[in-house]
C-alpha cells in the first residue's frame, strides 16, 4: 500500500513538473532543482542533461494529457492513503444470525435460515463465519460462511449442523493455505497480547462465565480480531453474533478477560498464507447476502 502511495504521489509530482515546462518556439526551457537548463533548437548544441532530455521529448498535447490527469492522480493518492489509514475496511466481518437478516444489517445473508442436519445455522455458524473472515481478508479470494461450511464438511471430517471444533478449524484453514496454531490462555496478558502482536488475526472463544466486560449471556462464541494496534492495544473485531458489536475496535484485555478456560484451547493465531498451499482458490462469497457498498470487489 506504501508503495502504490508512492508511485501515485510521484505521479502527480512527474505532472507538475511537465506542467512547469516552458516552450517558446525555438527551444524548451525547464527548471529543476533550481538551475535553468535550454535546448537551442535543432540546429544548436544540446545543453540538457539527460533526464532534463527526457522531458524535452514530451509534446504539447502529451504534456496536456497529463495535465488533464493531475486532480484524478492527485484524488487516487488521496484515496490510497485513506485505505492505508483504514485498513479494516478490507476486513470480512460476515453475521450469522436471522435477525440481522431480516433487519437488512451489511455483511448479513440467508444463511442464517438455513436449516442443515436438523439446526438452523444462525444457531451454530460463528466459527465458520470467522473461517470465512479469515480466508476472504487475508487471501486473493472470497468465500460465504456457507460456503465454508460446505468446505469443511468435505475436507475437514467436520459433520455439520454443529458449532465446529478447534482441530476442524485449524485442519480446513490450513488446507486453505493458511499457517495457524491453537493456543492455551497465557498467565499474564503480555504473553497474549505478544503472540496477537505477531499474529495476522486470530479467531478467540470467549465466554460470560469468564467475564461479562464485554459479552453478556454468551456460554461459549468465537470470534475473529484483526488489525492489532500497538500504541493503544486495540484489535477490530468480528462478531457474528451481535451486529452491534461486529466491526468494532476494543481493547485487547477486554478478549484476554474473557477467553473461554473450561475448553481445551481458547484461541488460534493466524501468522501468513502461503497461495501455493490454498487447495480451493475460491473467487465468490456464494449466497444471498448485504454485501456493504464501502467493501471493494475482488479481481
Amino acid at each position: 500500500m506504501q508503495g502504490m502511495i508512492a508511485l501515485i504521489l510521484c505521479m502527480a509530482l512527474f505532472c507538475s513538473a511537465a506542467i512547469s515546462v516552458e516552450n517558446d518556439g525555438s527551444g524548451w526551457k525547464m527548471r529543476h532543482g533550481g538551475q535553468k537548463y535550454e535546448e537551442t533548437g535543432t540546429g544548436g548544441q544540446v545543453q540538457t542533461p539527460l533526464y532534463a532530455g527526457i522531458l524535452a521529448e514530451f509534446r504539447t498535447n502529451e504534456i496536456e494529457i497529463l495535465v488533464d490527469n493531475h486532480e484524478i492522480l492527485t484524488e487516487a493518492a488521496e484515496r490510497a492513503a485513506e485505505e492505508a489509514a483504514h485498513p479494516e475496511q478490507g476486513v470480512y466481518t460476515f453475521l450469522q444470525g436471522p435477525k440481522s437478516w431480516e433487519e437488512g444489517r451489511a455483511w448479513s445473508g440467508e444463511w442464517s435460515n438455513q436449516y442443515v442436519r436438523g439446526n438452523y445455522f444462525g444457531n451454530f455458524g460463528c466459527g465458520l463465519c470467522c473461517m470465512a473472515n479469515i480466508y476472504s481478508s487475508l487471501t486473493p479470494y472470497q468465500c460465504s460462511p456457507v460456503d465454508m461450511y460446505r468446505y469443511a464438511k468435505k475436507h475437514t471430517g467436520y459433520g455439520g449442523g454443529m458449532a465446529i471444533d478447534w482441530g476442524y478449524i485449524r485442519r480446513g484453514l490450513t488446507s486453505l493455505g493458511l499457517h495457524c496454531h491453537v493456543e492455551r490462555k497465557q498467565e499474564t496478558y503480555h504473553e497474549f497480547r505478544e503472540n496477537i502482536r505477531k499474529s495476522k488475526c486470530a479467531i478467540v472463544l470467549v465466554s460470560s462465565a469468564n467475564s461479562t466486560v464485554h459479552w453478556k449471556n454468551t456460554p461459549g462464541h468465537y470470534v475473529t480480531i484483526f488489525e492489532f494496534q500497538e500504541k493503544t492495544d486495540k484489535v477490530f473485531l468480528a462478531d457474528s453474533g451481535d451486529p452491534d458489536h461486529n466491526r468494532r475496535w476494543i481493547h485487547l484485555k477486554k478478549v484476554y478477560r474473557s477467553l473461554k478456560t473450561a475448553s481445551n484451547w481458547q484461541y488460534l493465531v493466524v501468522s501468513s498464507y502461503d497461495k501455493q498451499k490454498d487447495h480451493w482458490h475460491h473467487k465468490k462469497a456464494d449466497g444471498t447476502w448485504n454485501r456493504p457498498s464501502y467493501l471493494k470487489a475482488k479481481s
